[in-house]
């Protein structure tokens, strides 16, 4: 009896862990670091590859593979499906409802922006705007020097995501 309480009490101990550990979207193009990870379990880091178009670096706990996501299958039948008449306006509302509430759940931890639009003018007629933004907000930056840049960073919660379809 004692036993089957202590497995019972460490399976709660992870799906709380589960539910609440942090989701992370992360984007450097500085430094070409593109990854998602959930923090202590697993990290899908997203790199280019000379043969296929992409590569997947999945490190699980203590496990480390590769994986093609855009690797052509060889026997692969296309099913035939049937679909069904509905109202699409009311299909397109709950997806944009649904889209927005999805959005709002996500923290944007870190975001910079550098641009160079390649014209002066453009720059030019940019930077006021530039300006604004990044004492109101902050992270945009114009330069005259050739530099784009983007560096974003998101997080979420499980239980947050799962809050907002329960909530749709």
């Amino acid at each position: 009896m004692m036993l089957l309480t202590v497995i019972l009490v460490l399976f709660l101990l992870l799906v709380m862990y589960l539910l609440f550990v942090p989701i992370i979207g992360y984007i450097n193009t500085n430094t070409h670091q593109y990854y998602i990870q959930l923090k202590g379990l697993v990290k899908a880091n997203f790199e280019g590859h000379k043969e296929e178009l992409l590569q997947v670096k999945m490190k699980l706990l203590f496990f480390h593979f590769y994986f093609y996501p855009f690797k052509k299958k060889l026997n692969s039948h296309k099913k035939e499906t049937v679909k069904k008449e509905t109202s699409v306006k009311r299909k397109q509302k709950l997806k944009l409802k649904a889209g927005m509430k999805l959005l709002k759940v996500f923290k944007i931890k870190q975001f910079y922006v550098d641009v160079d639009t390649g014209n002066f003018t453009n720059n030019a007629k940019l930077y006021p705007l530039f300006a604004f933004l990044n004492y109101k907000v902050g992270g945009f930056h114009i330069n005259f020097e050739g530099r784009n840049h983007l560096v974003l960073k998101i997080q979420t919660r499980p239980i947050h995501l799962i809050n907002s379809f329960i909530n749709l």
